[in-house]
Protein backbone atom coordinates (compact mmCIF):
# COMPACT_ATOMS: atom_id res chain seq x y z
CA UNK A 1 0.00 0.00 0.00
CA UNK A 2 1.78 3.29 -1.03
CA UNK A 3 1.55 6.82 1.42
CA UNK A 4 -1.02 8.11 -0.55
CA UNK A 5 -3.55 4.79 -0.65
CA UNK A 6 -3.27 4.74 3.14
CA UNK A 7 -4.27 8.77 3.32
CA UNK A 8 -7.18 7.63 1.31
CA UNK A 9 -8.40 4.86 3.57
CA UNK A 10 -8.08 6.67 6.75
CA UNK A 11 -9.98 9.56 5.04
CA UNK A 12 -12.55 6.91 4.40
CA UNK A 13 -12.73 5.51 7.70
CA UNK A 14 -13.09 8.71 9.50
CA UNK A 15 -16.17 9.62 6.96
CA UNK A 16 -18.04 6.31 9.04
CA UNK A 17 -17.48 7.88 12.36
CA UNK A 18 -19.31 11.10 11.46
CA UNK A 19 -22.72 11.67 12.74
CA UNK A 20 -25.62 11.79 10.31
CA UNK A 21 -25.79 15.80 9.91
CA UNK A 22 -24.41 18.47 11.62
CA UNK A 23 -20.89 20.55 11.57
CA UNK A 24 -17.64 19.38 10.56
CA UNK A 25 -13.97 20.95 11.38
CA UNK A 26 -12.72 20.24 8.21
CA UNK A 27 -8.32 20.33 8.72
CA UNK A 28 -5.27 21.29 5.82
CA UNK A 29 -2.98 19.22 4.95
CA UNK A 30 -2.75 15.95 2.14
CA UNK A 31 -5.02 14.05 4.21
CA UNK A 32 -7.61 15.85 5.55
CA UNK A 33 -7.56 17.28 1.51
CA UNK A 34 -9.36 13.54 0.97
CA UNK A 35 -10.96 13.86 3.65
CA UNK A 36 -13.05 17.24 2.47
CA UNK A 37 -12.71 15.43 -1.01
CA UNK A 38 -15.56 12.50 0.78
CA UNK A 39 -17.42 15.23 2.92
CA UNK A 40 -17.93 17.02 -0.41
CA UNK A 41 -19.46 13.78 -1.80
CA UNK A 42 -21.58 13.07 0.95
CA UNK A 43 -22.99 16.47 0.59
CA UNK A 44 -23.44 16.17 -2.94
CA UNK A 45 -25.33 13.13 -2.30
CA UNK A 46 -27.65 15.17 0.02
CA UNK A 47 -26.02 14.88 3.49
CA UNK A 48 -26.43 17.78 5.09
CA UNK A 49 -23.22 18.97 7.14
CA UNK A 50 -21.65 22.35 7.15
CA UNK A 51 -18.07 22.92 7.41
CA UNK A 52 -15.67 24.79 9.47
CA UNK A 53 -12.67 25.23 7.36
CA UNK A 54 -8.50 25.78 9.02
CA UNK A 55 -7.68 27.83 5.85
CA UNK A 56 -7.94 29.67 2.40
CA UNK A 57 -6.82 26.10 0.98
CA UNK A 58 -9.73 24.18 2.72
CA UNK A 59 -12.34 27.11 2.36
CA UNK A 60 -11.63 27.08 -1.34
CA UNK A 61 -11.44 23.49 -1.73
CA UNK A 62 -14.96 22.88 0.20
CA UNK A 63 -16.84 25.81 -2.11
CA UNK A 64 -15.31 24.23 -5.02
CA UNK A 65 -17.33 21.13 -3.67
CA UNK A 66 -20.81 22.74 -2.36
CA UNK A 67 -20.05 22.01 0.98
CA UNK A 68 -21.55 25.23 3.21
CA UNK A 69 -19.76 27.16 5.60
CA UNK A 70 -19.32 28.83 8.67
CA UNK A 71 -18.11 32.22 9.02
CA UNK A 72 -15.00 32.52 10.18
CA UNK A 73 -16.50 35.30 13.57
CA UNK A 74 -18.97 32.43 14.17
CA UNK A 75 -19.20 30.75 17.81
CA UNK A 76 -19.35 27.80 16.62
CA UNK A 77 -20.50 24.46 17.83
CA UNK A 78 -18.48 21.70 16.00
CA UNK A 79 -19.39 18.36 16.33
CA UNK A 80 -16.70 17.15 14.79
CA UNK A 81 -13.24 17.68 13.62
CA UNK A 82 -11.42 16.15 11.64
CA UNK A 83 -8.02 16.85 10.37
CA UNK A 84 -4.15 14.94 10.09
CA UNK A 85 -0.78 15.50 11.88
CA UNK A 86 2.95 15.17 10.99
CA UNK A 87 3.80 12.89 13.95
CA UNK A 88 1.66 10.83 16.94
CA UNK A 89 3.31 10.25 20.17
CA UNK A 90 2.29 6.85 22.37
CA UNK A 91 -0.17 9.14 24.65
CA UNK A 92 -2.00 10.25 21.55
CA UNK A 93 -0.29 13.73 21.39
CA UNK A 94 0.54 15.46 17.93
CA UNK A 95 2.51 17.85 15.97
CA UNK A 96 1.06 19.70 13.18
CA UNK A 97 1.37 22.39 11.20
CA UNK A 98 3.46 20.70 7.79
CA UNK A 99 0.94 22.97 5.92
CA UNK A 100 1.19 26.08 8.18
CA UNK A 101 -2.30 26.53 9.51
CA UNK A 102 -1.79 25.18 13.32
CA UNK A 103 -3.22 28.18 14.86
CA UNK A 104 -6.62 27.96 13.29
CA UNK A 105 -6.42 23.85 13.80
CA UNK A 106 -6.15 24.39 17.25
CA UNK A 107 -8.70 27.07 17.48
CA UNK A 108 -11.10 24.55 15.34
CA UNK A 109 -9.94 21.68 17.66
CA UNK A 110 -11.04 23.27 20.92
CA UNK A 111 -14.05 24.14 19.67
CA UNK A 112 -15.20 20.26 18.48
CA UNK A 113 -16.77 18.03 20.89
CA UNK A 114 -14.93 15.21 19.09
CA UNK A 115 -11.44 15.18 17.79
CA UNK A 116 -10.47 12.79 14.93
CA UNK A 117 -6.95 12.53 13.48
CA UNK A 118 -6.64 10.68 10.07
CA UNK A 119 -3.00 9.84 9.85
CA UNK A 120 -0.95 6.86 7.98
CA UNK A 121 1.23 4.54 9.86
CA UNK A 122 5.25 6.19 9.06
CA UNK A 123 3.71 9.33 11.28
CA UNK A 124 3.58 7.35 14.65
CA UNK A 125 6.30 7.42 17.23
CA UNK A 126 7.37 6.62 20.89
CA UNK A 127 8.02 10.09 21.28
CA UNK A 128 7.14 13.73 19.41
CA UNK A 129 10.35 14.95 17.90
CA UNK A 130 11.58 11.80 16.74
CA UNK A 131 10.63 12.48 13.00
CA UNK A 132 9.41 15.96 12.75
CA UNK A 133 10.24 19.52 13.91
CA UNK A 134 7.97 21.65 15.90
CA UNK A 135 6.21 24.25 13.57
CA UNK A 136 5.47 27.92 15.08
CA UNK A 137 3.64 30.73 13.91
CA UNK A 138 5.66 33.75 14.70
CA UNK A 139 5.07 37.12 14.16
CA UNK A 140 6.91 39.41 11.45
CA UNK A 141 8.04 42.22 13.85
CA UNK A 142 11.11 41.14 15.93
CA UNK A 143 11.93 37.96 13.66
CA UNK A 144 15.49 37.91 14.84
CA UNK A 145 14.60 38.29 18.72
CA UNK A 146 12.20 35.54 18.57
CA UNK A 147 14.31 33.21 16.87
CA UNK A 148 17.19 33.53 19.26
CA UNK A 149 15.03 32.86 22.22
CA UNK A 150 13.88 29.97 20.43
CA UNK A 151 17.87 28.36 20.27
CA UNK A 152 17.42 27.94 23.82
CA UNK A 153 14.89 24.96 23.12
CA UNK A 154 16.33 23.71 19.42
CA UNK A 155 17.45 24.71 15.66
CA UNK A 156 14.90 26.82 14.95
CA UNK A 157 14.72 27.51 10.79
CA UNK A 158 12.44 30.12 9.33
CA UNK A 159 10.38 28.52 6.61
CA UNK A 160 9.45 30.33 3.19
CA UNK A 161 5.93 30.47 4.29
CA UNK A 162 3.34 33.25 5.15
CA UNK A 163 0.50 31.86 7.49
CA UNK A 164 -3.42 32.82 6.33
CA UNK A 165 -3.13 35.51 9.08
CA UNK A 166 0.41 36.80 7.37
CA UNK A 167 2.82 35.53 10.13
CA UNK A 168 5.82 33.45 9.29
CA UNK A 169 6.37 29.95 10.20
CA UNK A 170 9.55 28.77 12.12
CA UNK A 171 10.32 25.15 12.48
CA UNK A 172 12.39 24.30 15.48
CA UNK A 173 14.09 21.48 15.22
CA UNK A 174 14.10 19.66 18.66
CA UNK A 175 15.51 16.32 20.57
CA UNK A 176 12.95 13.65 21.43
CA UNK A 177 10.59 15.95 23.39
CA UNK A 178 9.59 14.02 27.13
CA UNK A 179 6.90 16.77 28.25
CA UNK A 180 4.88 18.13 25.37
CA UNK A 181 2.85 20.19 27.51
CA UNK A 182 5.96 21.62 29.35
CA UNK A 183 7.90 22.51 26.20
CA UNK A 184 4.64 23.88 24.63
CA UNK A 185 4.22 26.19 27.54
CA UNK A 186 7.81 27.51 27.50
CA UNK A 187 7.76 27.90 24.36
CA UNK A 188 4.69 29.61 23.77
CA UNK A 189 5.73 32.12 26.76
CA UNK A 190 8.10 33.89 24.33
CA UNK A 191 7.25 37.74 23.29
CA UNK A 192 5.60 37.00 19.44
CA UNK A 193 5.18 33.17 18.96
CA UNK A 194 1.63 32.97 18.18
CA UNK A 195 0.54 29.30 18.26
CA UNK A 196 3.22 26.09 18.33
CA UNK A 197 2.10 22.89 16.26
CA UNK A 198 2.33 20.79 19.83
CA UNK A 199 -0.91 19.68 20.09
CA UNK A 200 -1.06 17.87 23.66
CA UNK A 201 -4.22 16.08 24.69
CA UNK A 202 -6.01 17.35 21.62
CA UNK A 203 -7.24 13.91 19.83
CA UNK A 204 -9.63 11.95 21.11
CA UNK A 205 -9.76 8.82 18.44
CA UNK A 206 -6.58 8.51 15.78
CA UNK A 207 -7.47 6.96 12.97
CA UNK A 208 -4.12 5.00 11.73
CA UNK A 209 -4.12 3.41 8.02
CA UNK A 210 -1.33 0.65 6.91
CA UNK A 211 -0.36 -2.61 5.62
CA UNK A 212 -2.68 -4.75 7.25
CA UNK A 213 -5.54 -2.29 7.42
CA UNK A 214 -7.33 0.60 9.23
CA UNK A 215 -6.50 0.45 13.40
CA UNK A 216 -8.04 2.87 15.38
CA UNK A 217 -6.69 4.75 18.46
CA UNK A 218 -8.39 5.78 21.47
CA UNK A 219 -7.34 8.38 24.94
Amino acid sequence: MTADEAKLLAARAAIAQLPPQGTIGLGTGSTAKLFVDEVGALVKAGSFYRGVPTSEATRKQATALGIPLLVDDDAWDIDVCVDGADEVDEDLNLIKGGGGAMTREKIVNDASRKRITIVDESKLSKRLGEKWPIPLEILQFGRASIMKKLERFGRPELRNFVTDAGNLVVDLRVKPIDDPRALDHLIRSIPGVVETGLFVHRADLVIVAGASGIRTLAR
